[in-house]
């Protein structure tokens, strides 16, 4: 890709004052506050994203903290291939630049979006990635708190994952295919050439060993009921948050659903599990068993990551040959 560098030199710009110089090549996303560039570094000869974040749109307090937030997070996090890896921090006055793994321009929310619902052995195969990364945050005392399908982006090559080089530190960076950036969905039997990693720690929390956090935070569909009972609460949030993503994958809807927000988080409270035949008809009991163990109302009874990484579901092929009646 070396080539494309050249005829884009004219548009390209240096981030004035990180310690490694990258070259903007391209936007590649737009959020509510700042956009999303590909950029090549020279001297690691690998492509990153930069997310550049306008401050003078940040006028909520929260917001302003979530920009701080995560890559102080991010910082607690040894590399792991399905987490998005902060690579550095650019602060000034008008703006933080983050540079980040360059993930495809799509999310999970897109690929269902694209396709309704997930057959059961390709859930399998994101929810072994999606478990592996939450069981690594939690391993260091993280607690992610906004679990949802728009925050899992996808990388082409996901299971290729290949550790490209060591840094002053000594830690490796990750890197995959990146060759497809931009382009649609590949056809059925190429989705398989497709991993995740989980972004977005703006609202993540540095818990440490058996700390509790507070406050109403996350994405109504996905938030656990002790979030809203206004108590302390611990990892296992992030635990039904990735239940509920698992329950998205296989059904093409969520599993708890309202009018409003309110009644969203009604629903979410009483935990009234359920699997329509017309739906699940054709998914595994194991699948529905491993479902019932991660959206536990009573979170002392719910599965941690490592748990669930251990479900017969999990270990033994996750459906394999079966197939989603729609």
């Amino acid at each position: 890709m070396k080539h494309s560098l050249a005829a884009a030199a004219s548009d390209a710009r240096s981030l004035a004052g990180s310690s490694d110089t990258y070259i903007f090549i391209e936007e590649i996303g737009r959020g509510r506050f700042g956009t999303i560039h590909r950029c090549y570094s020279p001297a690691r000869d690998a492509f990153f994203a930069c997310k550049v974040i306008d401050k003078s749109l940040l006028s909520d307090p929260t917001d302003r903290q979530c920009l701080t937030n995560e890559p102080t997070i991010m910082s607690f996090l040894p590399p792991h291939p399905h987490v998005i890896r902060v690579h550095e921090s650019v602060d000034s006055p008008e703006s933080l630049s983050l540079i980040i793994d360059l993930c495809l321009p799509i999310s999970l929310h897109d690929m269902i979006v694209s396709e309704d619902r997930l057959p059961e052995p390709r859930v399998r195969r994101f929810m072994v990635q999606l478990l592996s990364a939450v069981a690594h945050c939690h391993a260091y005392g993280v607690v992610h708190r906004d679990i949802k399908l728009e925050n899992l982006l996808l990388v082409r090559g996901g299971h290729r994952v290949r550790e490209d080089g060591e840094g002053e530190d000594g830690d490796g960076y990750y890197s995959y295919d990146v060759s497809k950036v931009g382009e649609d969905f590949p056809a059925e039997e190429e989705f398989e050439d497709y991993g995740l990693k989980l972004g977005d720690f703006g609202s993540a929390e540095w818990l440490g060993e058996g700390g509790m956090a507070e406050g109403v935070v996350g994405t109504p569909h996905y938030v656990a009921p002790e979030v809203l009972r206004g108590h302390g609460y611990g990892e296992k949030v992030d635990v039904w948050s990735a239940g509920v993503v698992m329950y998205v994958m296989l059904a093409g809807f969520e599993p708890f659903r309202g009018e409003s927000v309110e009644k969203v988080f009604e629903a979410v409270c009483r935990g009234n599990l359920r699997f329509p035949t017309s739906v699940f008809g054709g998914v595994s009991a194991e699948a529905k068993d491993l479902l019932r163990k991660m959206i536990c109302r009573d979170a002392s009874r719910r599965l941690t990551a490592e748990q669930a990484l251990r479900h017969p579901w999990i270990a033994n092929g996750g459906g394999a040959g079966q197939r989603v009646v729609n």
